[in-house]
């Protein structure tokens, strides 16, 4: 596949992505508030909601990995789209509020086949172990989803209606996303090399000495999928609680998205000259020492906050490009969906037991919590070094 190839592909995935995201979990930021002022319903439920797509999406992750690595992600994709769109008409048309949570069902399907883990998986199935660089490329643009959707979705909905911005967004999941993965992905992928001596030809399955470093890994997708959705979902409040005012809390929360931005740039400026360990010690230091700043009270909030989001745009990256270094590509899809499943539930209950914990503790516990929680990630993944296959 040419260099040309590679970068239209690259787009297209991006362009995917960015509708994908912000069709399904940055929806309920700007929809909920008009979806409860409209229906009545309890606006915790409706944020629940996404919780519900997000345990489905786990259930899911693991056959969608098995998918790919058998037929590639064209198909996969594409169903995705079908799946977000149909997720879409039924949010729009349901007429109480489990009709809408079902839709959240098949918007988890969708989410499961057609956010990043299924997009690595695509790109690692496509280009071997050579995806690295397409991996870093395409995470920036997932790093836009939200600065284009949000807008986009409090200009639907001023113009539309809640309901009417979801059929827009199914609209734009069929007549965007849909064709540019039925046109630009390559309907099938080339022959992976047969697994060397000592790898079962079972997609996923593992020697004694990788399943301890793909435990320890696991361990790290899964606290880093937990610190943050509890981040992403409760800093404002935890910033206000400290007595910032919400105005300026809003400013430094949005620091968390470029920071992330800035740090995939920089990560994709090595030109992946050092292995994917580096790349997620640095983001798995990063996060604690944000996290450690804002616990302790030490130095500007707005420092803490950027070295924060610096580490979770380059953990992004990590999450995607070390089990690619560490297992190989032969294998790489189907662990992609066994790591992405508890990853999802994670994020899924997260939220909640951080707003309990908020509740019954107050911010300066909540903060410790997570400190601690980005300490022992900084742990685990010193042990991934000691398991490092050479």
């Amino acid at each position: 596949m040419t260099a040309r190839n590679r970068l239209t592909v690259i787009s297209a995935l991006g362009v995917v992505q960015i509708l994908a995201w912000g069709s399904s979990y940055y929806l309920p930021a700007v929809l909920a508030a008009p979806i409860a002022a409209d229906t009545g319903w309890p606006l915790s439920w409706i944020v629940g909601a996404l919780s519900v797509g997000l345990l489905t999406a786990g259930a899911v992750a693991p056959y969608v990995g098995r998918l790919i690595g058998e037929t590639g992600g064209r198909p996969v994709l594409a169903a995705a789209a079908i799946l977000i769109a149909s997720g879409q008409l039924i949010l729009g048309l349901s007429p109480n509020l489990p009709i809408f949570v079902l839709g959240w069902v098949v918007l988890g399907a969708g989410m499961a086949a057609g956010l990043y883990d299924a997009a690595f998986s695509t790109l690692g199935r496509l280009y071997g172990g050579s995806a690295r660089s397409a991996i870093t490329v395409l995470t920036l643009w997932g790093g836009f989803a939200s600065t284009v959707c949000w807008p986009l979705s409090a200009y639907l909905v001023e113009q539309f209606g809640w309901r009417g911005t979801c059929f827009v967004y199914a609209a734009i999941q069929l007549m965007i996303s849909l064709p540019l993965v039925l046109t630009i992905l390559p309907r099938v992928p080339p022959e992976l090399p047969t697994p060397t001596t000592g790898s079962s030809g079972v997609a996923s399955s593992l020697l004694p000495a990788e399943r301890r470093a793909f435990l320890l890994l696991s361990g790290i997708v899964i606290i880093g999928g937990a610190i943050g959705a509890i981040v992403g979902v409760h800093l404002l409040t935890l910033l206000q609680a400290q007595g910032i005012g919400l105005a300026a809390a809003v400013a430094l929360g949005a620091l968390v998205g470029p920071a992330q931005v800035g740090g995939r740039v920089i990560e994709m400026a090595g030109g992946g000259r050092h292995h994917p360990l580096w790349t997620m010690s640095a983001a798995l230091g990063l996060i604690a020492i944000g996290l450690g700043l804002m616990a302790l009270d030490i130095g500007p909030i707005g420092l803490a906050i950027i070295l924060y989001g610096a580490g979770n745009g380059v953990f992004s990256i990590a999450k995607g490009t070390l089990p690619l270094a560490q297992f190989g590509p032969q294998r790489y899809a189907a662990l992609i969906g066994r790591l992405a499943r508890p990853s999802l539930i994670a994020q899924a209950l997260a939220p909640a037991m951080g707003a309990y914990l908020f509740d019954k503790a107050g911010a300066s516990w909540t903060y410790g919590a997570l400190m601690l929680l980005g300490l022992l990630n900084v742990l685990l993944g010193m042990g991934l070094w000691a398991t490092r296959t050479r």
